[in-house]
């Protein structure tokens, strides 16, 4: 091999291992994918039969990448016209006061339901540490004004489907319990908990239904069936998707729209577009 062929062999080479890297920061975080699929619910009411319910979790508004595009996506998600929307946690990245403001402007954008708009906190919105609470009441505070209804350790009714909100699982506000001791089993229901291990606890006084998570972002990074290194949960069964629990309920786990750090690879950012049906 000649100096000239090295040097090309060489340059062909590097451009081949670069474009992995410059692809999962500057491509696949901001790839948004539009996810649709059905969600039954037991004791639907018939007016709520194909309505469409749509799940936007982990905005984590910070410094981390370029929060705008968040506002893009917005836009984007409101031609889905949908009926609910619900917010699952971890607005903010770290709850700094510059992150607070930013979030505002986020939410001047935010996606409204026709019929409702819900949202719960995750554990960033809880600042460092997870035990702020001056700072997750002043996210409310923006979330209220930005019209999306907020379900700490509450449910509330909604033209007949009943949503119950859990407080983040390492927050030091979470009790689920309070919640969860007027569940009725012939009432229709869906369950807003950020962190999927909260499935795992002894907390749900028989209920049978749906469970939308988000927190874990699929991993960010993945190879699926191979390997997930990153994945901020205990049961690490818990990546994406629909897991069915065998007890009669069924979890949902959003990939997320925002990240922790700008980097992504099989595993890109989602909205969830769900049309409700009757179980």
């Amino acid at each position: 091999m000649t100096r000239k062929e090295f040097m090309k062999r060489l340059l062909q080479l590097s451009v081949i291992g670069a474009f992995p890297a410059l692809y999962s920061w500057q491509v696949e975080p901001f790839w948004v994918e539009f996810v649709q699929r059905k969600l039954p619910v037991k004791n639907l009411p018939e007016g709520l039969e194909g309505k469409s319910l749509m799940q936007i979790s982990d905005l984590h508004v910070g410094n981390r990448f370029d929060w705008n595009f968040l506002i893009d996506s917005f836009h984007t998600a409101r031609s889905f016209n949908p009926d609910f929307v619900v917010y699952t946690g971890d607005f903010v990245n770290h709850g700094t006061a510059e992150e607070q403001e930013d979030l505002k402007k986020v939410m001047e954008h935010a996606v409204h339901g026709k019929l409702a708009t819900f949202g719960i906190l995750g554990n960033h919105d809880y600042g460092t540490g997870w035990k702020d609470v001056e700072c997750s009441e002043k996210i409310c505070g923006t979330l209220g004004n930005a019209g999306v209804t907020m379900l700490n350790n509450r449910s509330q009714e909604s033209h007949g489907l009943n949503f119950i909100g859990f407080e983040d699982l390492w927050s030091p506000n979470f009790n689920p319990s309070e919640v969860m001791r007027n569940y009725s089993p012939s009432q229709p229901a869906i369950v807003l908990c950020h962190n999927p291990d909260a499935c795992d606890l002894d907390i749900w006084n028989g209920y049978q239904g749906w469970i939308l998570s988000g927190h874990t972002h699929g991993g960010q990074c993945r190879i699926p069936g191979v390997i997930t290194p990153v994945l901020p949960v205990k049961n690490k069964q818990y990546v994406s998707g629909e897991i069915d629990l065998r007890d009669g309920r069924m979890l949902y786990i959003n990939r997320a729209i925002g990240h922790s750090f700008q980097i992504r690879f099989m595993v890109r950012p989602e909205i969830t577009v769900f049309t409700l049906t009757r179980a």
